[in-house]
């Protein structure tokens, strides 16, 4: 063999060795450019074929008929642009007369198969205009965040989409959450990686872990309250209502409502105040809120009400005053008793990890989309930390979440205790930062195993 067929050979080697044990390195390398002159050489004949055409204007063929030249051909959308990212490519197209955005979105399958991709989908951006993102490989087998990320106050990345876009919970745009999932099912994971998101910001955390704090306790350095059992919870969230009203009533005296001030420049929530004067805001994590919601006394009842009633209250009333709330849970239907519905319908975001029921999923995205409930239910259980993400918008996506363990985030969140606010409000609810040998530990012994 001559010296280029050996180098070809070993280039073609490397190639498939590194699209079966690193595609994402595989793509970087060779798959983007291959992918971009398969995209630029096939895109006429691809379009025409997946009827995505439009017939020639008629003052073209009346043209090309009076000067007697061959009548022109079905014009396919026009490329805008083309660009290449980590993990696939962006079209961005401009539709022509005739045509419409949902044309490229039924379309997707067939694009992906003509232009040999792992997914497409597509999204309006305006009026005429759809852009396509298409990428080279499953980005949610192996997730890997991108280096940088587009962080602001209250906004953190959490996870990464199937388009290859990452996954941001925008605590601003969207207040408040329900996230489910069943057991093993990657739920946890998802709540780790928002405290990590989270903790190097200047906001308060506040957990509520009615599993005896197992989850929420190893990253008690970063929060300024929690609560290991409904009693606790109930007083806890009562102290929130009433930091609630004690913010709304220092915006109204500061809301400089005078002929000389800008509409602009009103305040209406914490965010139009001065720096000098705006309260931390706080993420409430409420770890499992069916355990909130169940009762087995009278006594048991009346906490029951009064907790569901406080959430109820912190949901409609809290995003002015900067309280978020963020609910998780294993199960969340109406039988979970009187004021559940309500809840839900104030919980904007909504993330289903595989559930055990289909009324879980009805209840995360029967209001947003059939698509994300037949989505929901149909994740595998051996695919943990897929997740459907949705808003009441009516838009979902599939996401899946970086593996982050509890020992990572525990040492994050203790490289950040120095940002854990002081509130007066819920000093009782400090957790004590005594050693491990002030835990009392329960003298339950192992039993012997028996032949």
């Amino acid at each position: 063999m001559t010296g280029f067929t050996v180098v070809l050979v070993l280039v073609v080697a490397a190639a498939g060795l590194l699209r079966w044990r690193r595609p994402a390195w595989y793509w970087l390398a060779f798959g983007v450019t291959l992918a971009t002159l398969r995209v630029l050489v096939r895109y006429g004949s691809v379009m025409d074929a997946c009827g995505l055409t439009v017939p020639p204007a008629r003052w073209r063929l009346a043209l090309a008929r009076a000067a007697n030249r061959p009548m022109p051909e079905s014009r396919p959308p026009r490329i805008l642009r083309l660009r290449p990212t980590r993990t696939g490519l962006v079209l961005r197209l401009k539709l022509r007369p005739g045509q419409d955005a949902f044309d490229i979105a039924a379309a997707s399958d067939r694009l992906r198969h003509s232009f040999s991709m792992y997914g497409v989908t597509s999204r309006e951006l305006r009026s005429g205009v759809v852009e396509a993102r298409m990428t080279g490989y499953d980005v949610l087998k192996r997730v890997q965040m991108p280096a940088t990320t587009e962080t602001r106050p209250m906004r953190v990345p959490v996870a990464l989409r199937q388009d290859g876009s990452v996954h941001y919970r925008d605590y601003r745009a969207i207040p408040h959450a329900l996230t489910l999932g069943a057991t093993e099912s990657g739920k946890s994971v998802y709540q780790r990686n928002l405290v990590v998101g989270l903790a190097p910001m200047d906001v308060a955390l506040v957990g509520i872990d009615c599993k005896q704090g197992v989850e929420l306790f190893p990253l008690a350095r970063r929060f300024s309250a929690l609560a290991d059992n409904p009693d606790t919870a109930a007083e806890l969230l009562d102290a929130l209502v009433t930091r609630m009203a004690d913010v709304y009533q220092l915006i109204r005296a500061q809301q400089r409502i005078t002929v000389d001030v800008p509409d602009a420049e009103i305040a209406a929530d914490i965010w139009d105040l001065p720096d000098e004067l705006r309260p931390t805001p706080i993420v409430v994590l409420v770890d499992e809120v069916a355990e909130l919601a169940l009762f087995a006394s009278k006594e048991e009842e009346k906490r029951r009400d009064r907790i569901i009633t406080a959430l109820v209250r912190l949901a409609q009333l809290g995003r002015a005053a900067g309280i978020y709330l963020e609910i998780c849970g294993q199960r969340f239907g109406s039988e979970l008793g009187k004021g559940i519905t309500m809840l839900r319908a104030q919980l904007t975001g909504r993330t289903a990890h595989r559930v055990n029921d289909e009324t879980s999923a009805n209840m995360a995205f029967g209001d947003i989309s059939p698509d994300a409930v037949l989505a929901a239910i149909q994740i595998p259980a051996e695919l943990r930390g897929i997740a459907i993400a949705g808003d009441s918008s009516g838009g979902w996506h599939r996401i899946r979440a970086p593996h982050t363990s509890l020992r990572q985030a525990v040492n994050l969140c203790n490289r950040h205790a120095d940002r854990t606010p002081a509130l007066p409000e819920l000093a009782p609810f400090r957790p004590a930062l005594a050693g491990p040998a002030a835990v009392p530990v329960p003298s339950v012994k192992p039993s012997p195993a028996t032949a």
